[in-house]
């Protein structure tokens, strides 16, 4: 009885060192798990560079802003404006955007469509009489003609007829007074939050608004295949009239569009011209904006002053071509990197003030492995690009846990 007795407590204690011993492996293997475990699903990391590019150095010229009153600049396709010294001043003629826009609101038009027709009263022949009295622009009529949308609506673009403003307005509201109304709440839907309209040809020293205003009204306007189908025309021919020609400067040349242009003694030379350009291959169109030109020929001094802003803005075209293969960066976990460039070759373009461009990469979520050929992210730019695919040269994994506590 007393052999066994003594015997108990040392097994007892071989086994409490063993399982002590056991637990602390144990613990200890679980402390060095538990700090590899974030590294287990560790995203890769990606360098990129592109310092053999050389359009990346390229500094474009400035903007060349007119030397008196106010312009704007907008590029939609590539989301960017620009102003300069931004004023609250008369538009002249530029208010007859506004009131095709609202006629076009209540009776939409495509091309081949006449649209809604009128007669000519004796009342509308009166008032282009007293529109030429005053050195207004307008388009002679008869008692009796019947003008249809598409007439007004040419006459009033490309000739910036007032009498066809007027006729028109009166087909869409009962009175002036409605119709205006119509386009002061149409030009708050479009948050043009400066402009002001007294009247629908811009006769009026009170029809009020911005060089950037003006801009943003043209590319809501031009989206219209119509209007851009009407603006680009340098001669129309209307009833009795016969054929007009524009008062918008530089139309069909130059690649210049249209849009409007117009004069007032209190407005001066005014002009919002889309010029036609190319980019990734698809053409678009850069909108230039001038108000308040003086001197001589103030509708040719806005056209010139416009045409100079949107071919500034086309020379800050930046267009980048990455070489198939060419390596743009490495990709990887930790130091176990591989390169990565472009499956084919491609072209990236963006509009370069500053040499601030906004060229990012987006990287893909990818497993522990990156294969060769696999997508790893995009180039994107704008977001208004299609981006471009990146794919790995070369295959690499994540280390696995074992080597990580080798």
């Amino acid at each position: 009885m007393t052999r066994r007795s003594s015997r108990r407590p040392a097994l007892r204690g071989l086994v409490t060192r063993f399982f002590s011993l056991a637990l602390g492996a144990a613990v200890a293997g679980a402390m060095i798990v538990s700090m590899q475990l974030p590294f287990l699903h560790e995203r890769p990391s990606i360098h990129l560079s592109l310092k053999s590019y050389n359009s990346f150095d390229y500094t474009p010229p400035p903007l060349a802003w007119p030397s008196q009153g106010s312009a704007a600049l907008d590029v939609p396709a590539l989301g960017i404006t620009r102003v300069w010294h931004e004023r609250v001043v008369p538009i002249a003629s530029l208010t007859k955007m506004m009131t095709v826009y609202v006629a076009l609101k209540r009776f939409p038009l495509s091309i081949g469509e006449t649209g809604p027709c009128v007669v000519v009263t004796p009342n509308d022949v009166l008032s282009y009489q007293e529109d030429k009295l005053q050195d207004d622009s307008a388009v002679i009529v008869t008692a009796g003609e019947q003008l249809c949308e598409i007439d007004l609506l040419n006459g009033m673009l490309v000739h910036s007829a007032a009498n066809y403003a007027d006729i028109l307005a009166a087909m869409v509201s009962a009175t002036p007074k409605d119709f205006v109304a119509r386009m002061n709440a149409t030009a708050k839907s479009l948050g043009l939050r400066n402009t002001r309209y007294a009247d629908d040809t811009g006769v009026s020293a009170k029809s009020v608004s911005t060089a950037l205003d003006q801009a943003k009204l043209a590319t809501v306007l031009m989206r219209s295949p119509l209007v851009r189908s009407i603006v680009d025309q340098t001669v129309v021919d209307l009833p009795v009239a016969g054929f007009v020609n524009t008062f918008t400067p530089l139309v069909g040349v130059n690649d210049v569009v249209g849009v409007k242009s117009g004069r007032t003694s209190a407005a001066g030379g005014c002009d919002v011209m889309a010029v036609a350009y190319r980019l990734n291959g698809r053409r678009h169109l850069v909108y230039a904006v001038v108000l308040g030109q003086r001197g001589g020929n103030v509708l040719a001094t806005a056209g010139q002053a416009a045409f100079a802003l949107a071919a500034s803005a086309e020379t800050s075209q930046v267009d980048v071509a990455f070489q198939k293969g060419a390596v743009l960066g490495t990709i990887g976990f930790g130091k176990d990197v591989v390169p990565f460039g472009l499956a084919h070759e491609s072209h990236v373009f963006w509009w370069d003030q500053h040499n601030d461009h906004p060229l990012h990469v987006r990287l893909r979520h990818l497993g522990s492995t990156i294969h060769r050929g696999e997508v790893v992210g995009w180039i994107e730019v704008h977001s208004i690009e299609k981006p471009v695919a990146l794919i790995a040269l070369h295959s690499v994994a994540a280390p696995t846990l074992w080597h990580r506590i080798l």
